[in-house]
């Protein structure tokens, strides 16, 4: 099935209009109807809100197609590159983007890509910059000429491509409309973030989400423990069905409350259970919403 295909119909699976679509995408209707016409396929940004609104991978919304734009073709592009010989930690400051991927790979070099199909000038504007400080990988994006903030959120993506083999600690502060992790397994990583979205692909051990917006993470899969921390903010956790996890709440005022399948549920949790969710901090709720396989497309 072509992704225009695929996109209209868990669409009216989901019982949308193709309005309604658009405005949850922030996209006119015009778009949408270019994308289930076969007239396009929405860029990295677009589609990483269609892969959180409808809980599937991007890799399911693009598997059968052939001959089209992939989302990784950009018209302007910048790639830096760095051998990695050894388990490092990795400290990533990388500030504001449209949208953020970081994944791990059966490498040896840490590979950071910025890419945008607007900005001509992203090799001269943004500079990223690696250091190598004994176990410690220091990677930050620096803006030049007087780029704001504000114009990396419209302009750029960046991809953050981790050696597997090298893998240790990671920290990561970014600024993003959309924040994808896929296929790690380490020790810990904690996000430094302001997003109102975030994807969790095939990640395993501890990950940390310090975030004070309003949020949802789609945790395609739960291989240990997921700390979300908030103040004053009332966020969302999707995850599979079925899947075995111990809830906890911490700090002051903060509660969690359980859904299956769009509508309110008893609680759910397994006591010492492996999997951990826990919420701290301060006046904040977490919604856990447990969704079947079969059925994510409709959430």
């Amino acid at each position: 099935m072509k992704f225009s295909e695929k996109l209209k119909s868990i669409r009216k699976q989901a019982g949308m209009s193709q309005e309604q679509l658009a405005e949850k995408l922030g996209v006119s209707r015009q778009a949408v109807t270019k994308w289930e016409t076969d007239g396009g396929i929405p860029d990295i940004d677009n589609l990483l809100a269609i892969s959180a609104l409808f809980s599937m991978s991007v890799d399911e919304l693009l598997s059968n197609e052939r001959g089209e734009k992939k989302p990784e073709e950009y018209l302007f592009e910048s790639v830096t590159e760095y051998d990695i010989d050894e388990p490092k930690r990795y400290d990533m400051k990388l500030g504001g983007a449209k949208s953020v991927i970081l994944s791990g790979y059966e490498g040896e070099k840490i590979r950071v890509r910025l890419a945008s199909n607007t900005y001509a000038a992203i090799q001269k504007d943004f500079k990223v910059r690696i250091d190598d400080i004994r176990k410690r990988i220091d990677v930050d994006i620096i803006r030049r000429n007087n780029v704001s903030e504000a114009t990396a959120k419209e302009a750029v993506c960046i991809f953050v491509q981790i050696p597997a083999p090298y893998l240790g600690k990671i920290e990561c502060a970014v600024n993003a409309k959309n924040v994808a992790i896929r296929s790690l397994a380490c020790e810990s990583i904690e996000l430094d973030v302001k997003t109102p979205g975030v994807i969790l692909e095939d990640v395993s051990g501890a990950v940390e989400i310090n975030c004070n917006l309003d949020m949802e993470v789609v945790c395609r899969s739960l291989h240990g423990e997921i700390a979300i921390n908030q103040v004053s903010a009332t966020s969302k956790i999707l995850i599979p069905d079925g899947t075995a996890f111990t809830a906890v709440t911490k700090g002051i005022g903060t509660s969690i409350s359980y859904e299956k399948d769009g509508k309110q549920a008893e609680r759910f949790d397994t006591p010492d259970a492996d999997n951990v969710i826990e919420l701290n901090g301060m006046k904040s709720e977490l919604v856990i919403c447990a969704v079947k396989e079969d059925h994510y497309g409709t959430v």
